[in-house]
């Protein structure tokens, strides 16, 4: 939904009424994610996907559809021997894409939501899919942390179930079909909500100032990540050197971070890419960065000689084996990398992997499901 918003709230300023279809469920090797969204304007402008152009057409007739009587659909779209090339998924995934109409009318909160997610403010939308009452088809709850929800699913009892369900996912920065009895009973079926988590965009930090931090910025910034590069010398951490960083910090990198931990500023979402090679930054970083339980990724720059002094001078500091399990050192998949495009792609496709628990191998050497879920 994201990727779609600006041009959803544009229609909604102007008074129209849109089709949307949301992908709420994906099994096997489904090619968007739960939250991808497609838009059906006014004029019949189609923006966004649902499934990168296999059930794009069906999904359309359906928002068409959605549009004119009102009634929210919750449609599957899977691959059979009748309906492959026609509206099904020749890649053989499943998907569930709840079609919805969207107005001033059905969506009063639109622009707050649209507001919060815009200035980066954790919000989340919940959605009720599929419930053997029709009236409960549609209904929102919009939660932010800390403050009452606005809306209502149906009843009390239902509210307070989703409330916390959709607060944590929420706070991992997810989305996601949840599960209830018609009530909200948390072991019953017969109700599901789509929760969008609108959590603010994730972390990389860059540590060292370098040709490769330059490269590696821009690949984090094209990742949908909030890019910080940090250098304690003025004369290269730049914003001119960094154009596509959200922010250039000069400060040394060690206490940089202990800042931001200390602030709450870093979660487990946050990747830190050190690319410092350098001793005197790096070591009293990682000194930082590793003692920290709840980081997605650590990475370091260096040679294979760099390293085994860097994990001799981290033993020395006092860190565990433990600890230093969770640095990845050299940084990135081998890939070959030579030039700093290269080596950047090289970190973001370890850090890609290592978020949805990938080999790194070749595609065409293995068997099975293309797509992996998020490693528990």
């Amino acid at each position: 939904m994201r990727e779609v918003l600006p041009e959803l709230l544009a229609w909604w300023e102007a008074g129209e009424a849109v089709g949307v279809g949301t992908v709420v469920a994906t099994f096997r090797s489904a090619p968007r994610p739960p939250g991808a969204s497609m838009l059906v304007g006014p004029d019949g402008e189609a923006v966004g996907s649902v499934s990168g152009g296999c059930v794009e057409g069906a999904v359309y007739e359906t928002a068409q559809m959605v549009v004119a009587d009102g009634t929210p659909v919750l449609e599957r779209y899977g691959v059979s021997d009748d309906d492959a090339f026609a509206v099904g998924l020749t890649c053989g995934g499943i998907l569930d894409v709840y079609v919805e109409k969207i107005s001033r009318e059905t969506f009063p909160e639109l622009a707050e939501v649209a507001a919060d997610v815009e200035a980066g403010r954790p919000v989340a939308v919940a959605s009720v899919v599929e419930h053997p009452d029709p009236a409960w088809l549609g209904r929102r709850l919009v939660l932010r942390p800390d403050e009452d929800p606005s809306g209502t699913l149906g009843s009390p009892r239902a509210d307070d179930a989703v409330r916390d369900d959709a607060l944590g996912l929420l706070a991992q920065g997810s989305s996601a079909t949840l599960t209830y009895g018609p009530d909200g009973e948390r072991r019953g079926e017969g109700m599901r909500v789509f929760c969008w988590g609108f959590a603010p965009k994730p972390r990389m930090l860059v540590f060292g100032a370098i040709d490769f931090a330059a490269a590696v910025a821009r690949v984090g910034s094209f990742l949908g990540y909030h890019v910080t590069v940090c250098d304690a010398r003025p004369v290269f951490a730049t914003t001119s050197r960094f154009p596509h960083a959200d922010e250039v910090v000069v400060d040394w990198p060690h206490r940089y971070l202990a800042a931001e931990v200390e602030a709450g500023r870093i979660d487990p979402r946050t990747v830190l890419a050190v690319l410092t090679h350098d001793p005197k930054f790096d070591v009293p970083l990682l000194e930082v960065a590793l003692r920290l339980p709840d980081v997605a990724y650590v990475g370091a720059m260096g040679s294979r000689r760099t390293h085994d002094d860097r994990e001799q001078r981290l033993r020395e500091a006092g860190l565990t084996d433990e600890e230093i399990g969770r640095l990845s050192s050299p940084i990135g998949l081998d890939l070959g990398a030579r030039t700093p495009e290269e080596t950047a792609v090289s970190i973001a496709a370890e850090i890609v992997a290592h978020r949805w628990g990938g080999t790194g191998e070749r595609l065409a050497g293995r068997d099975g499901r293309i797509h992996h879920d998020a490693p528990r």
